[in-house]
């Protein structure tokens, strides 16, 4: 499900609670208690998807097609900002302290990203996440999954071997099919549709303060 779907999902649900609602505030007397019961918790719960989703979006942060909430796991947060959080984050998340993490699906047009092209990831001189244990980039299908590849690649880091430019920039290169020259720099993608998640493990402050920037993923011409 696409990220327009699912909003389009989350509308409906929102309009079909608050038609409830409207509609059982000028007619209570014809609700039986088994009703009210079964209607009470499909329209709470609706109502909980409807407001995680309102919060999500209010406290995410889009930086070049990538987006990210600063202090997910931090302790104390409120219930409603842990629930953004498990939603633009699935699975455990850290304290920023420990970790930051950032994913896209789209490229710098904003276009979804698919294996039918070919993308690139341009860190310039001295702009690789600055961190102080390591960094990775990592490729999921449309489903969060791993992508097999006949290389058996999964992500790139500042530890896997990347190559610098003669001007010290790194170029990451992100296509279904192996770059001609550049293949420890390759981060390989399926045929379809994909995402791509960059975690920075120990962060600098930097990152922890929101002036590191991610470049954008670019489609090549």
């Amino acid at each position: 499900m696409s990220e327009k779907t699912y909003a389009y999902f989350i509308a409906l649900i929102g309009v079909v609670c608050g038609w409830v609602v409207i509609r059982r505030s000028f007619s209570p007397a014809s609700l039986s208690l088994h009703n009210a019961l079964v209607q009470g918790f499909f329209v709470g719960f609706g109502l909980a998807v409807v407001t995680i989703e309102i919060v999500a979006r209010a406290t995410v942060t889009r930086i070049n097609g990538w987006i990210t909430i600063f202090g997910c796991g931090e302790p104390g947060n409120g219930m409603f900002l842990r629930a953004a959080c498990a939603r633009i984050f699935p699975g455990p998340v850290n304290s920023p302290q420990e970790a930051v993490y950032w994913r896209t699906q789209v490229d710098s047009a904003g276009h979804m990203l698919s294996g039918e092209y070919n993308y690139v990831l341009h860190f310039p001189l001295d702009g690789l996440p600055p961190v102080d244990a390591f960094w990775s980039l990592t490729m999921a299908d449309a489903k969060e999954r791993f992508v097999a590849n006949p290389i058996d690649r999964y992500c790139v880091s500042n530890q896997s071997g990347l190559a610098p430019n003669a001007d010290g920039s790194f170029d990451i290169y992100v296509q279904n099919a192996a770059p001609a020259g550049h293949g420890s720099n390759w981060l390989p993608a399926p045929t379809g549709k994909f995402r791509l998640w960059l975690r920075a493990y120990m962060p600098s402050a930097a990152i922890l303060d929101g002036t590191y920037t991610v470049p954008p993923v670019v489609k090549v011409k």
